[in-house]
């Protein structure tokens, strides 16, 4: 009860020190939403490379190429690559972007033959809004990724335009995997013409294979097969191929680690500048606290309190406006064709509520241990 009394007087000192309480909570509020969107960024970045157990979809692409306008394989190759042992499917599908560069709204269509597509989404994407058996049916259908229908406000039945190809909004799709967020699903006859790439020509490959422990023999398999073709191949699991693919992405997103480490020293720097300021200013009346009977501890932990308080105010505050900023606005970062999403997970969010108390904390100890050690003569003569 001692210590929820002292935690209360802290937030009426808080409260009755308006400019300075709201200025320093507006700083965490900014340092903690940076944090929390740079590490949705590295979340994201995450997701979409690293492998896990049981991923067992191997990508086919044209060797030395890399962007989708470049890559372009025969679609007869399928059948050679269905006789491989070990294969289970194969589905051929044409990649066409409004920008193969680095941008923050970047359309991909992916072309698949509509009575592949099932194989192609097995156990990875479910429809959401609209119907699949009607995308089956309209030849100017796409199944829009949330993400991409979120950020461009479309809807089933909607039409729009991207990258020169007009299509009607069949279907909105979700999925555990970032490529299927910012992507439309088209037919790939449909986008084979409108994309004058010309049928019987795709982008890739995409190869799932029965048991994952043999996806390294099967796609130096599929290399050695077509090495002598006058398209030759270069065949990686697709987690490794959007990290060899968006290296450059990559690079770019790990240096923003820097830039949350630069957020967190701010924070506590403002922080602990602020409480230092505070119990400069109230001196006398924590000598009068003393001699009303509180302990050099209690003096101690009324400014760790008062702290901790300005942190977790102006930490939920960030919190709240970054959660709400990825959510609605719908970011991702893409690169020739691959899509990192920006999508806070909880786990991000507990860990940005804990570092919010961990920094109020450490910001005032070295306030609440100069206010503790302070003689009540020399703090009345202050």
């Amino acid at each position: 009860m001692k210590y929820f009394n002292i935690a209360l007087l802290a937030w009426k000192h808080v409260y009755r020190s308006p400019t300075r309480s709201v200025l320093t909570t507006i700083g965490v509020a900014l340092g903690l939403f940076l944090f929390l969107v740079v590490e949705s960024v590295q979340n994201g970045m995450q997701e979409a490379t690293q492998s896990q157990q049981g991923d067992n979809v191997l990508v086919v692409y044209r060797e030395n190429r890399f962007c989708p306008f470049t890559s372009r394989l025969p679609e007869h190759y399928a059948p050679t690559i269905r006789r491989i042992e070990g294969v289970e499917t194969v589905v051929p599908v044409q990649v066409v972007v409004n920008n193969c560069g680095t941008s923050l709204d970047v359309v991909t269509f992916r072309g698949v033959h509509p009575d592949e597509f099932t194989a192609f989404s097995k156990d990875r994407i479910h429809v959401r809004a609209g119907s699949l058996e009607q995308w089956k049916k309209q030849g100017d259908g796409a199944l829009l990724g949330h993400v991409l229908a979120q950020r461009r406000g479309l809807s089933v039945g909607d039409r729009f335009d991207a990258a020169g190809i007009t299509c009607t909004v069949s279907g909105i799709i979700e999925s555990a995997e970032s490529q299927d967020k910012n992507v439309a699903f088209v037919h790939l006859g449909f986008l084979q013409q409108s994309s004058r790439v010309g049928l019987g020509v795709v982008t890739q490959f995409n190869v799932q294979i029965r048991d994952p422990e043999q996806m390294n023999s099967i796609a130096e398999e599929i290399d050695t097969t077509f090495a002598s073709d006058q398209e030759p191949t270069h065949t990686r699991p697709e987690k490794a191929f959007v990290a060899q693919t968006a290296s450059e992405l990559m690079g770019l997103i790990s240096s923003t680690r820097y830039i949350g480490l630069a957020a967190v020293i701010a924070v506590v720097a403002l922080v602990a500048n602020t409480v230092l300021l505070a119990i400069h200013g109230r001196v006398r009346d924590n000598a009068i606290l003393q001699t009303l009977g509180y302990s050099s501890g209690s003096i101690s932990w009324l400014v760790l309190c008062e702290s901790i308080v300005l942190s977790v105010v102006g930490g939920g505050l960030g919190i709240s406006s970054a959660v709400g900023v990825l959510h609605f606005g719908a970011y991702c970062m893409s690169a020739e064709g691959l899509s990192i999403t920006f999508s806070p997970s909880g786990i991000i969010i507990a860990q940005a509520a804990a570092l919010a108390v961990a920094l109020g904390f450490c910001a005032g100890c070295y306030p609440a241990w100069k206010a503790g050690r302070r003689p009540i003569i020399e703090s009345l003569r202050g």
